[in-house]
């Protein structure tokens, strides 16, 4: 496929310009994003040029025909829902017309019997509730937010019945910044590929959008992330002052370990619409000679029951030869769990609560330090990118930092009882024959 090549002027008319499904005729950067005929289109960079409007009217572009079916997807259903979002504006277009809505499915059937699917995916696994599934269109608004594992995994449901016209398509938006920066940027700003695009765009490529005001807002944000969303620059990125991804090697699998220990500090939150509450983490850690493998991560929203559940069934994967902490809250709400633990999920194995002394960036030191000398390595695993995002912007408001509390808790537990072996073993060569 030519890197130029793109749809026609009458394709064009017909699936946009007179478009019912349309309301109304896309601006000149809409309209180059709607008209590229490339596999992957990634359209945006900067905030404002009407990304995700021009999005959803790619994915309408061939509701007319019968064999036609889009996805939309979110990282959250939060994210999908809000007022103005996709969903809510695709519901002022569609509303009057022809087209019926399912709530339950959160899809639209058009008269031809196509269909606009909305979806998301929050965590790894929510991929595979699309397994099975077919779509000619699967646009991702907020690409950056979401999980390179997430994004080629959905072109195994891209496909088209043999002899149809409908182009198959993968379209998304974003802006720079979010745990994707990194893999959005390398596939699409850096990275070259012949079924590939970018298309950049600006607030000033946007005629519908008062300028000036949102121009005012955007420079009272701090100066990093102003030039992500004023600018699009994807060469700047917010970091913080203890990790670096590049520190840390991601390695196919561990060797067998002397120690190994699943940390859990529990948030016991359920996740509400509106709410970013934190996330309960199950840490796996290994230490080797010095070095400190991290095996896996369990990372989850849920109420305290299901989280229990989940505790427990991860214990008997892991095994009786892995030990197992879990940061104890203060007071003595703190002590009761620890307590109840011990007697319920975790009967039989090495269990215990500790304590945490000292505020997060003090705990969190040791294990910066041990990066920084190469002492860390990753297993490969989906959970990757996630993790090691949050690690480099650590500590900054608003941000989570549940995986780097965990981390500092095995390492310093581990860490802890390797300098116990130490001294015992001077003890035992210094007592009186």
């Amino acid at each position: 496929m030519s890197r130029y090549s793109r749809i026609s002027k009458a394709e064009f008319a017909a699936t946009v310009l007179e478009n019912k499904a349309i309301p109304y005729p896309p601006t000149l950067k809409q309209a180059e994003f709607l008209v590229d005929g490339h596999l992957e289109v990634l359209f945006g960079g900067a905030a404002g040029p009407g990304k995700s409007i021009g999005l959803l009217m790619a994915s309408l572009m061939y509701v007319s025909e019968p064999d036609y079916s889009a996805l939309l997807l979110r990282r959250t259903y939060q994210d999908l829902a809000l007022p103005d979002a996709i969903m809510d504006v695709a519901e002022q277009w569609l509303r009057p017309t022809n087209a019926s809505w399912d709530n339950e499915t959160k899809t639209w059937t058009f008269p031809s019997g196509a269909t606009l699917t909305f979806g998301y995916l929050q965590a790894e696994k929510d991929k595979y509730r699309y397994q099975g599934a077919k779509f000619n269109f699967i646009g991702f608004d907020e690409l950056t937010q979401f999980a390179e594992s997430q994004y080629t995994y959905l072109f195994s449901r891209l496909r088209r019945k043999a002899g149809s016209d409908i182009p198959s398509r993968m379209r998304a938006t974003s802006n720079p910044g979010g745990i994707g920066h990194n893999w959005v940027k390398d596939r699409f700003i850096t990275g070259y590929h012949e079924d590939r695009r970018f298309i950049p765009a600006k607030l000033t490529d946007n005629p519908h959008l008062d300028q000036k005001e949102y121009l005012s807002a955007l420079a009272k944000l701090d100066p990093i992330t102003r030039a992500q969303l004023q600018d699009g620059n994807w060469d700047i990125a917010a970091r913080g002052e203890m990790f670096k991804r590049e520190w840390i090697e991601i390695v196919d699998r561990a060797p067998k370990c002397d120690n190994y220990l699943r940390w859990w500090d529990c948030a016991a939150t359920e996740e509400k619409k509106g709410k970013d509450p934190d996330h309960s983490i199950g840490l796996l850690m290994g230490a080797l000679n010095g070095v400190y493998y991290i095996r896996d991560v369990q990372r989850f929203r849920k109420p305290p029951g299901e989280s229990d559940e989940i505790m427990r069934q991860q214990a008997i994967i892991d095994g009786k030869g892995v030990s197992i902490r879990e940061e104890q809250e203060p007071g003595s709400s703190g002590k009761k769990i620890i307590s109840i633990h011990s007697r319920g999920i975790f009967v039989g194995y090495d269990y215990r609560g500790v304590p945490s002394t000292g505020d997060k960036i003090t705990r969190a030191k040791p294990f910066s330090a041990a990066c920084q000398n190469g002492n860390v390595k990753l297993v490969r695993g989906p959970w990757n990118n996630e993790y090691l995002y949050e690690l480099e912007m650590f500590p900054q408001e608003g941000v989570h930092d549940d995986q780097v509390d965990a981390s500092s808790g095995a390492f310093n537990e581990l860490t802890s009882k390797r300098t116990a072996k130490i001294d015992l073993s001077a003890l035992i060569k210094t007592r009186p024959r």
